[in-house]
C-alpha cells in the first residue's frame, strides 16, 4: 500500500515454454498488460488500467488508486498482444487499511545529555496515537565499524528512553562519539509507517546548543532560539553574530548574553537592515568540581563549542507586509524521510478548521534556509548560505496525509524548514496573511565533489632520479578539491598507461593491471602540493583496503594521470570523483650524451637528416596533391583549411605531443575525405559506372543557400534523385544481429547492426551474446567513433544500455524521440523517474530534472555495483520533434544542438544518441553537429558525403527524403544566422561591437542581424483560417496573423463560421511550451472571443503594453469592466479591486461562466511606462515588470498560459517574450542569445519585436538586468 486510497500492484511474468498459451503470446509479441483491481463484494466497478511496459522475464508495477478503506479487493494481471490476451493470473487478495499508515509516523526526535551517566531520548507521537500498536526505536554508534547499541520496541505510552553512558560498557553509550537515531511506528495490522532519523554528537566536555534557529522579527531585530544543555551546568549563554559581509574572524564578533542565564532565546536589536547576519551560540559553563577527571587544576569557568551557523535573513525582499494570524489553520506534525544530499521528503498533516472561508487556508508555503560550512581547494574556511525566497515552494492546501518531494537541495548543508499555510487579505492583495509554520532542522548527506583539479605537469622539474637509474620521474603539481560537498577522506593518484585504451573505472587495488594502477594514496591533510611521479616510493592504504600497498613505480611509457577523491557519506557508500586526466609523453632517448662534443655533434646530424625527411614529405605531398586534383575536377579545393601543412608546423607536430588516435591533424584524413578516397579507388578498380560521391562534392558556404534553391526546384526532383543515389558501395555483414540469441535484443527486425562498427561489450562468462548491443559507432568530423547511434533502449537492453555508456567512458545521452507517439511505444525508460535504479550492474541515481519547451536534461549520476566511482552523465531529450514528419524550423533544433555540444564534457567518449530505431532522427542529430563543428574549421559543407559515410557505419541513417532535406535547411540556417550566442559576462563587448560602424559608414552589425530577421517568409497557406473571409473583420492589422499551425484554437459554436478563430497565437517560453499567448488588443467585435479564450484556455494572467489610445489613435478598445460586473457571452466579469503601482495598474476580475457558475480570478497588469514613441530610456522598469508578472504567476499556483498584448500583437508583445525569455536563460545557463531568441519567437507569430529600436532595447534591458548581479562584471 502506498496510503489509504493508493496501491502498488507488481508482478512477474515468467516464460512458461511448456504452456502454449506463452508460446502463442510471444508469437504475437506482449504488448502490455492488463491489471484489474475489483472488490467481490461491492458495487463498486472493476478497475482496470492498460499498462505498456510488457516483455517477459522482468518485474512489472502499476499504480491503482481510488480505492476504498476497510475494503477488500482481487488483483488479476493479464498480457496482451495484437493476437488477443492470455489467460489472467490468479487473484491476489488484498484489504486497504481503514487508517491512513502514514499518519502513524512519529515525529521531533531528538536526544540530549541529561548529566554524566545518561542520555535521553524524546519523540512526539503521531496525533492517532491509539492507531499505534508498537514503537521501534533503533540506536546505531557511527565508526569505521558501526555499532548497534540498542533496538527496542515500546507501546503507545512511550516518549522517551533514557541510556546509559559508560565507556568500559560495549551496550552503552561512549562519550565523544556520533550517534544515529531512528524511529517508526507500526499499526496492529503490522503496517509499518515512514522512518525518520536524527544524528546527535555525545560531546560530554564542552557541548554545543542544538537545535539553534533565528526568526527574523523586523527589520532590526532577531530572535535566537535553542534548545537547553543539562550537562555540564550552564553559567551562562552567549550569542555570537556578525553581519555576513564584513567577514570579521569570529573572535571579534558582538556578543550577547541574556540576562537570565536559564534563558534559551535571546533578542537583538539595533542591526542593519536589509542585511544577512552569521548567527552562533554557546554556554558558558560553571566552575568545575576537583572530582572531574579531565580538570583537576582550574576553577574558572570555560566556554563550551559553539554551534552550527545559523544565517539570519532580514532583507526585506519586496515590498509586500507579512502578518501572522494565531487563528489560521497550520500544518503540523512535519518530519521528513528520505534524505539524500539534494532532495528530501517532507511528511505533514494538514487539516482545514476554519468554516469561514474567507479564513481558509490557500496554499501551503514552503520557506527554507540552509548553511554550508566547508573548505574550498586553496584551504580557505568558507560559509554559504542557501535560500529559497526567491521561488517559493507552493503546496495546495488538500486535506489530512501529505507528502512532498523537496529537490534542488545542496550537499552537506544544514537546513531550516518552515512550512505555513497563507490567505490574501481581504483588504488588499499584495498583503500576505500567514499562519504559525511548522520548522523541522536536519542536514543533507554527503556527495563526492562536483570537481577535482587535474594534476599539472612541472616541466621544469623533468629529471632522472639519480645516476643509478634511467628511468625519468615527472613532478605533478596536486590541487585539493573542496570540501563544499562533505568531507573528503582520501586521495588516490592513478596512472593510465595510453595503449591500452580499454581502462574505463577505477577502483583501487595493489599492484599492476596491464592498463593501470594506482601510485599512491594520501589522507586529506597530507596531500603533498608536489607529488614525484616514479620516484619508487610505497604507500599504505587504510579502511576499507586496509594492508594494501601501492608502488610509485619508475615510468618508461607514456602515461595519462589522475586524481581520484575518495569520501563516505553518512551510510558509509563510497563517494569518489575523478579529475580530468593530464597526458605525459616522454621524449625519447636520442643519444647518450658522454660529452658535450659529441652531443652537439649528434644534434647537427640529427637536424640535417630531419631536414632532409622534411623536404622529401613535401614532395610527396605536392605530388598526391597534384594527382587528387586532377583525379577530382569537379571538387573545388577548399578556400579555408585549418591545419596549414607548413614545414614551420610539421616540425612543431614532430616535436609535440602526439595526437590521441581519434583526432585526425589535417584535413585530408577527416573521415569523409579518406571514404572518398577509399569509395573512388575502389570504383575505379572494378570499373563501374555509379553515381559516386565524387559527383556530389562539398559546397561552398556562399553558394549554399543557392545550391539548396536548385535542389528544392520542380518539387524536389534534384532532392530525391541525390537521396536516392546514396549508396555506401558496398555489402556489409550483421551475423550477430542475427544470432538467435540477440534477436530480442532488436526492437525492429530490419534495423541491424553491421558486424565491423557494431559497439562490442565486455562479455560475460557463461552468457552468450552478453557482448552484443544493437549499437554502432559513426564518425564525426575529424573524430573516428564520435558517436555511437542506438536504438530506444528495451527492457531487457537496459543492462546492456548503461553497461555500453561505462565501458565507453560516455557522457552525454541524446534522446530523439518521446517515449510515446500517436499511442505507438518509441521507446521504453530506461532511466529512474526519482531516487536510484540499478540496472544489471550499474547503479542510476536522477540528481537533477529541468524542463524546458523544447527540450529536457536530466543529469545521472551513475557507478559500477561495488565499486566507488562515480561519473555524472548528461541525458538530453529533444521534445519538439512533431510526432509525424519533420520539424518545420530548425532554430529550436539548432539552439539543442549546440546545448548539448556545451554540456558534453570535451574528453569524454562518444555521444550516445538514439530515436526508436536509431537511424532517422538520430541520423539528423549526428550529421547536423557534425557539419556544424566543419563549419568552424572549413568554408564548404559536404552532406551528401557525410550521410554517405554513416550509411556504411550504420543501416538507414537518416532514414527518409524530408529528413535529408531537412540537414540541408537546418545547416542553411546555422550559415545564414551565424554564432550570436555569447557568454553573458562577454554582453558588453558584444554589444559594443554591434554598435560599431562597419568599414566606416553608418550602418551597424546590430542593423545587419535585424534585417537578417527578415529572412523568414511565410507562404499564404499558413494563414488560412485568418485569410477565411468570415474571420478577416477580426485582425486589427492585414500583416499581422497567426500561423495555422500555433493559432489559439475557440471551441467553435454549431451554424458560425469562423467561431473557432481568434487573432492570436501560442508562444513557447524558456521552460513551458506554450507558456503564452500572444495576441491583437481586442476589437468591439472580438471582445466575447477574448472572454472565451481567457475561460476555455485557463488563463489567469493578462498582461496589456498598450494605453487605449496613443497619438490620438485606437490601439485598443477597453475590453473590461471597471464598477460595474459586465457580460461578455457566456462570461461574467466582476471587478474585484484595482491597485496603482508605480509603473502599472494591476485589476483583478471575477471571471464566471454563466451555463455552470463555476468561477475562476483573472488578474489583468497595464503596463504605463511605456512611450508612445519609440522604447522606454532604461529597461530597468520593464524588466522589473516582467518579474513581478512572473512571480504572481507562480504565486498563483495555476496552470496556464499567460495572455500578453499591444496593439497588433507583435511589438512591444515581442519585447516582454523575448525578455522573458532571455533573462531566464542567463539565469539558467548564463548565455545571451538575442537574435535566436528572436527568430525562434517569429516561427510562432509573425513580426514579434517589430522595430530595431525594439531589438536594441532587448540587448539593452538584458545588460542593465546583468548590472544588477555582482557575479557579471563588465569588462
Amino acid at each position: 500500500m502506498i496510503n489509504q486510497t493508493t496501491a502498488n500492484i507488481s508482478w512477474i511474468y515468467p516464460l512458461d515454454t511448456n504452456n502454449p498459451d506463452d508460446i502463442s503470446l510471444l508469437g504475437g509479441m506482449i504488448k502490455g498488460f492488463y491489471v484489474i483491481v475489483f472488490a467481490p463484494l461491492s458495487m463498486q466497478p472493476p478497475i482496470v488500467h492498460r499498462n505498456y511496459e510488457g516483455t517477459i522475464g522482468t518485474q512489472y508495477w502499476d499504480i491503482v488508486g481510488n480505492l476504498t478503506p476497510g475494503t477488500t479487493y482481487h488483483a488479476q494481471v493479464k498480457a496482451f498482444t495484437k493476437k488477443g490476451d492470455g489467460k489472467p493470473s490468479v487473484p491476489f487478495i488484498f484489504t486497504v487499511p481503514k487508517e491512513d499508515f502514514r499518519q502513524l509516523t512519529p515525529s521531533n526526535l531528538t536526544a540530549y545529555i541529561v548529566n554524566a551517566h545518561t542520555l535521553s531520548v524524546t519523540w512526539d507521537l503521531p496525533a492517532n496515537v491509539n492507531a499505534i500498536d508498537k514503537i521501534y526505536i533503533t540506536i546505531i554508534e557511527l565508526g569505521k565499524k558501526n555499532r548497534t547499541i540498542q533496538t527496542q520496541s515500546f507501546d503507545n505510552t512511550i516518549k522517551k528512553l533514557d541510556i546509559q553512558i559508560d565507556a568500559n560498557d560495549p551496550f552503552s553509550v561512549h562519550p565523544n562519539r556520533t550517534l544515529h537515531f531512528s524511529a517508526r511506528c507500526s499499526d496492529r495490522n503490522g503496517q509499518n509507517s515512514s522512518t525518520i532519523e536524527y544524528q546527535f554528537h555525545v560531546n560530554m566536555n564542552n557541548p554545543a546548543p542544538r537545535d539553534v534557529r533565528v526568526v527574523r522579527v523586523n527589520d532590526s531585530t532577531i530572535q535566537v532560539f535553542w534548545s537547553p544543555i543539562y550537562h555540564p551546568s550552564v553559567a551562562r549563554y552567549i550569542v555570537h553574530y556578525n553581519d555576513k559581509a564584513e567577514s570579521k574572524p569570529e573572535n571579534t564578533w558582538p556578543l550577547f548574553s541574556p540576562p537570565n542565564p536559564a534563558a534559551t532565546s535571546a533578542i537583538i536589536s539595533g542591526l542593519k537592515p536589509d542585511a544577512m547576519y552569521n548567527v552562533r551560540v554557546n554556554a558558558e559553563f560553571s566552575s568545575l568540581n576537583s572530582h572531574d577527571p579531565l580538570h583537576t587544576s582550574g576553577t574558572s569557568p570555560r566556554e563550551g563549542d559553539l554551534s552550527e551557523i545559523q544565517v539570519a535573513d532580514i532583507y526585506r525582499r519586496s515590498k509586500d507586509i507579512i502578518h501572522y494570524d494565531e487563528q489560521l489553520s497550520r500544518p503540523y506534525n512535519l518530519t521528513y524521510v528520505d534524505l539524500t544530499s539534494n532532495s528530501v521528503k517532507l511528511l505533514f498533516l494538514f487539516n482545514e478548521t476554519n468554516l469561514d472561508h474567507r479564513r481558509q487556508i490557500q496554499k501551503l508555503e514552503v520557506h527554507y534556509e540552509g548553511i554550508q560550512n566547508y573548505v574550498d581547494g586553496l584551504g580557505t574556511t568558507r560559509s554559504t548560505s542557501h535560500h529559497n525566497l526567491a521561488g517559493l515552494i507552493s503546496i495546495p492546501p488538500t486535506q489530512g496525509s501529505r507528502e512532498w518531494l523537496v529537490t534542488g537541495l545542496v550537499p552537506n548543508t544544514q537546513y531550516t524548514f518552515n512550512l505555513s499555510g497563507t490567505i490574501s487579505s481581504p483588504d488588499h492583495a499584495s498583503i500576505k496573511i500567514y499562519s504559525r509554520p511548522a520548522t523541522i532542522r536536519f542536514s543533507t548527506d554527503y556527495d563526492a565533489p562536483p570537481y577535482v583539479d587535474r594534476p599539472e605537469q612541472d616541466r621544469k622539474n623533468f629529471l632522472k632520479t639519480n645516476s643509478l637509474s634511467s628511468s625519468p620521474q615527472v613532478y605533478l603539481r596536486l590541487h585539493r578539491a573542496s570540501t563544499k560537498n562533505g568531507p573528503i577522506d582520501r586521495y588516490y593518484i592513478v596512472v593510465h598507461r595510453i595503449e591500452h585504451i580499454s581502462y574505463q573505472q577505477y577502483v583501487p587495488q595493489e599492484g599492476h593491471r596491464e592498463c593501470c594502477y594506482t601510485a599512491a594514496v594520501f589522507n586529506e591533510s597530507q596531500l603533498p602540493d608536489v607529488f614525484v611521479l616514479g620516484d619508487g616510493k610505497e604507500t599504505r592504504d587504510w579502511e576499507p583496503f586496509p594492508g594494501r600497498v601501492y608502488n610509485n613505480s619508475p615510468i618508461s611509457h607514456p602515461l595519462k594521470v589522475k586524481l581520484v577523491s575518495w569520501g563516505f557519506n553518512r551510510k558509509k557508500e563510497n563517494l569518489t570523483t575523478s579529475s580530468s586526466t593530464i597526458q605525459i609523453n616522454l621524449l625519447p632517448k636520442l643519444v647518450s650524451t658522454q660529452s658535450p662534443d659529441t652531443f652537439y655533434n649528434l644534434l647537427w646530424i640529427f637536424g640535417i637528416i630531419v631536414l632532409i625527411f622534411l623536404i622529401l614529405l613535401l614532395i610527396i605531398i605536392f605530388i598526391l596533391k597534384y594527382s587528387r586534383t586532377k583525379k577530382k575536377p569537379l571538387t573545388p579545393p577548399p578556400e579555408c583549411v585549418p591545419f596549414d601543412l607548413t614545414p614551420k608546423v610539421l616540425t612543431m607536430e614532430m616535436q609535440m605531443p602526439i595526437l590521441p588516435p581519434t583526432i585526425s591533424p589535417a584535413s585530408s584524413n577527416e573521415p569523409v575525405e579518406l571514404r572518398r578516397t577509399q569509395t573512388s579507388n575502389t570504383y575505379t578498380a572494378i570499373n563501374k559506372e555509379v553515381t559516386l560521391t565524387t559527383n556530389h562534392p562539398p559546397i561552398h558556404i556562399e553558394e549554399f543557400s543557392e545550391h539548396l534553391e536548385r535542389l528544392k526546384a520542380t518539387d524536389n526532383y534534384k532532392f530525391s534523385q541525390e537521396y536516392e543515389s546514396i549508396d555506401p558501395g558496398q555489402q556489409f555483414s550483421w551475423e550477430n544481429s542475427k544470432l538467435e540469441y540477440n534477436k530480442p535484443k532488436n526492437r525492429y527486425a530490419n534495423v541491424i547492426a553491421y558486424d565491423h562498427s557494431r559497439v562490442i561489450l565486455h562479455s560475460i562468462d557463461g552468457i552468450s551474446g552478453s557482448d552484443y548491443i544493437n549499437a554502432n559507432y559513426l564518425d564525426g568530423y575529424r573524430k573516428q567513433n564520435a558517436y555511437i547511434a542506438t536504438q530506444g533502449p528495451l527492457p531487457n537492453t537496459f543492462a546492456d544500455f548503461w553497461r555500453m555508456i561505462w565501458e565507453t567512458n560516455s557522457a552525454c545521452i541524446v534522446m530523439m524521440t518521446k517515449l510515446e507517439e500517436r499511442n505507438r511505444l518509441k521507446c521504453d525508460q530506461y532511466w529512474p523517474s526519482r531516487g536510484t535504479e540499478v540496472y544489471g550492474s550499474i547503479q542510476v541515481t536522477l540528481t537533477d530534472f529541468i524542463e524546458l519547451s523544447s527540450y529536457s536534461i536530466r543529469t545521472f549520476t551513475i557507478a559500477w555495483t561495488g565499486h566507488p566511482e562515480k561519473r555524472e552523465i548528461r541525458h538530453c531529450q529533444f521534445t519538439a520533434w512533431p510526432d509525424h514528419g519533420i520539424l518545420e524550423h530548425a532554430t529550436s533544433f539548432l539552439m539543442f544542438v549546440r546545448r548539448v555540444k556545451v554540456l558534453n564534457p570535451s574528453d569524454a567518449g562518444p555521444i550516445i544518441v538514439h530515436c526508436s530505431a536509431g537511424v532517422g532522427r538520430t541520423g539528423c542529430f549526428i550529421v547536423v553537429d557534425a557539419l556544424l563543428e566543419r563549419l568552424k574549421h572549413e568554408k564548404t559543407i559536404d552532406i551528401y558525403g557525410h550521410v554517405t559515410l554513416l550509411r556504411a557505419q550504420r543501416n538507414y541513417i537518416v532514414q527518409t527524403e524530408e529528413q535529408y532535406i531537412f540537414i540541408y535547411e537546418a545547416i542553411n540556417e546555422a550559415i545564414q544566422s551565424g554564432q550570436t550566442e555569447v557568454l553573458a559576462r562577454n554582453l558588453l563587448a558584444h554589444l559594443q561591437r554591434l554598435l560599431q560602424p562597419i568599414n566606416d559608414s553608418s550602418l551597424t552589425e546590430m542593423e545587419l542581424e535585424f534585417k537578417r530577421l527578415a529572412n523568414i517568409k511565410a507562404q499564404p497557406s499558413k494563414f488560412l483560417s485568418a485569410n477565411n473571409p468570415a474571420n478577416k473583420f477580426k485582425n486589427r492589422l492585414v500583416n499581422i496573423l497567426p500561423y495555422e499551425n500555433t493559432r489559439v484554437c475557440l471551441s467553435p459554436i454549431r451554424g458560425v463560421d469562423g467561431s473557432d478563430y481568434i487573432n492570436a497565437s501560442y508562444i513557447d517560453g524558456y521552460r513551458f511550451k506554450n507558456g503564452y499567448i500572444a495576441t491583437q488588443g481586442p476589437l468591439n467585435e472580438t471582445i466575447d472571443d477574448f472572454w472565451r479564450m481567457v475561460w476555455e484556455h485557463n488563463v489567469t494572467i493578462i498582461v496589456m503594453l498598450t494605453k487605449l489610445k496613443e497619438m490620438g489613435r485606437e490601439k485598443c478598445v477597453q475590453y473590461w469592466p471597471t464598477d460595474r460586473s459586465t457580460r461578455y457571452g457566456y462570461f461574467i466579469v466582476d471587478p474585484v479591486g484595482a491597485y496603482n503601482m508605480p509603473q502599472y495598474l494591476l485589476s483583478e476580475f471575477k471571471v464566471t461562466d454563466s451555463r455552470d457558475g463555476q468561477s475562476r480570478t483573472v488578474r489583468h497588469f497595464l503596463y504605463t511606462e511605456w512611450p508612445e514613441q519609440g522604447v522606454p530610456k532604461v529597461g530597468e522598469g520593464f524588466i522589473d515588470f516582467i518579474g513581478q508578472v512572473h512571480k504572481t504567476k507562480e504565486g498563483f499556483g495555476q496552470e496556464g498560459p499567460i495572455v500578453v498584448h499591444c496593439s497588433a500583437g507583435a511589438g512591444r508583445t515581442g519585447v516582454f517574450l523575448t525578455l522573458s525569455i532571455v533573462l531566464e536563460r542567463i539565469r539558467y545557463e548564463g548565455v545571451v542569445d538575442v537574435f535566436q531568441t528572436v527568430k525562434l519567437l517569429r516561427t510562432q507569430r509573425p513580426a514579434l519585436v517589430q522595430t530595431e529600436d525594439q531589438y536594441q532595447f532587448c540587448y539593452r534591458s538584458a545588460l542593465e538586468y546583468l548590472g544588477s548581479f555582482d557575479n557579471f562584471v563588465s569588462s
